[in-house]
């Protein structure tokens, strides 16, 4: 299984650049994974909300195929414990998933037509995070993750 990851806009803070990549690191030790950023326009931070995710949404659905499972990053998405969230990505295995595509939207979200064409909304916290700073939390938990699925010792419980 490939685990892809999906991001709005570059990361601007070179800290949680540097955090990305460290994890990004880690994971690529246990399954393929690749980060793809598709770059936003300077001018869509003059649009309104509703029109930059639609902008937002044909750069996003251009990267989901049909071959991929697509999961939401998301507040109102399901929530998991880290050992839940091992598990999806065990049976997600075990369905021989080829691509497992996580997304990470831009500021303002996701449009409907992104929410039609997922299979899964997945929250990290019922707080809200900029989405910045989620890249960070979530490539550190797929990190964790693997290493559950592995008994690693990087989890405790």
């Amino acid at each position: 299984m490939k685990i892809k990851l999906l991001l709005i806009g570059k990361t601007d803070q070179s800290y949680l650049e540097e955090g990305i990549n460290i994890y990004s690191k880690r994971i690529k030790m246990y399954v393929s994974f690749e980060i793809i950023t598709a770059n936003v326009s300077k001018k869509w931070n003059t649009l309104p909300p509703q029109q930059r995710k639609e902008k937002e949404a044909q750069m996003i659905l251009e990267h989901i195929a049909t071959s991929d499972f697509s999961v939401l990053l998301d507040e109102r998405g399901k929530k998991h414990t880290s050992v839940s969230f091992a598990n999806f990505l065990q049976e997600r295995m075990n369905r021989s998933t080829k691509n497992l595509l996580f997304i990470i939207g831009g500021a303002w979200g996701f449009s409907d037509s992104v929410y039609e064409a997922a299979q899964m909304k997945l929250s990290l916290s019922p707080m809200t995070f900029s989405h910045q700073m989620v890249r960070l939390f979530f490539v550190e938990q797929l990190y964790r993750a693997l290493t559950i699925i592995r008994n690693e010792a990087y989890h405790n419980e």
